[in-house]
C-alpha cells in the first residue's frame, strides 16, 4: 500500500474552556473559547484535506469541538481515559484501523495539507520499525509524531517534548514544513501564523480582531 492509503491521524482536543489558556486574550473582543475552536477546527479540516490521511479521529470531551470536528469530516472519539494530553492520544491511536498512525496537535491554524503529506511521507521513507517526530518552529516542542504499523505511539508530549521523543527513541524529521511547525500558544505564535496564511475559521477571526493577530489597523 502507498502513503494515500495508510495513515490515520489522532488529534486531541481540550474542553474549550481550558484550551489554549496562553492564548487568552489574544484578540480582543473575540471570546476565548471561539478562538481555541477555530485553531482546532482549521487544523481537522487541513487534516482530511490530506491525500495521504485515511481516518481523523479526534479525542474531546467538548461537545462544540466533537461538532464542528464531524462537520469537517473527523471521526470523534470520548476522551474516555481523561487523563491528560497522552493518554488522549494513546487512547486514540488504539482504535486506529491499522497501518500508519500519527499524533498531531490541535493548534496548527495555518497547516497545509501538502506539507502534513510531505512530511508523512518522510516519517514513511526512514529506517523500519522506528517513531519519528516533527519539532516545532522553536525546536522545543513536538507537533507530529508518527509510528509505524505494529509499533506503539508512545506519546510524550509537554514541556521540552522533541527532546523527550528523541531520548524515547524516536527519530527527528527536519524538512521544510513552516505551516506544519507553527503551532499557535501565544499571541506572537497567531501573528507568525497569520503571515503564513490562516484556515478560514481562525482568519475570520482574526480580521475582527486584527491588531492583536499583527495585522494593521
Amino acid at each position: 500500500m502507498t502513503s494515500q492509503t495508510v495513515w490515520a491521524v489522532v488529534v486531541p482536543v481540550k474542553r474549550l474552556s481550558v484550551a489554549k489558556s496562553r492564548l487568552r486574550g489574544a484578540l480582543p473582543g473575540v471570546p476565548h473559547e471561539e478562538l481555541a475552536l477555530a485553531l482546532a477546527a482549521d487544523t481537522v479540516r487541513a487534516v482530511r484535506a490530506c491525500p495521504a490521511v485515511v481516518d481523523v479521529l479526534v479525542v474531546t470531551d467538548d461537545p462544540r469541538v466533537a461538532a464542528v470536528a464531524g462537520e469537517n469530516g473527523g471521526q470523534v472519539l470520548p476522551d474516555s481515559p481523561a487523563g491528560g494530553l497522552n493518554a488522549a492520544f494513546r487512547h486514540g491511536a488504539s482504535t486506529a484501523r491499522g497501518g500508519w498512525v500519527a499524533g498531531l496537535t490541535a493548534d496548527l491554524p495555518a497547516l497545509r495539507p501538502a506539507e502534513l503529506a510531505a512530511a508523512l511521507g518522510a516519517a514513511q521513507a526512514g529506517p523500519a520499525g522506528v517513531r519519528r517526530y516533527v519539532a516545532d518552529a522553536p525546536g522545543s516542542g513536538t507537533v507530529l509524531l508518527a509510528a509505524p504499523p505494529g509499533v506503539p505511539l508512545d506519546p510524550r508530549f509537554g514541556v521540552g517534548s522533541a527532546a523527550a521523543h528523541a531520548a524515547s527513541g524516536a527519530l527527528a524529521l527536519t524538512g521544510d514544513w513552516p505551516s506544519l511547525r507553527r503551532d499557535v500558544d501565544t499571541a506572537e505564535d497567531l501573528a507568525a501564523a497569520t503571515r503564513l496564511g490562516l484556515g478560514p475559521r481562525t482568519a475570520a477571526l482574526c480580521d475582527a480582531g486584527a491588531p492583536a493577530a499583527g495585522r494593521p489597523v
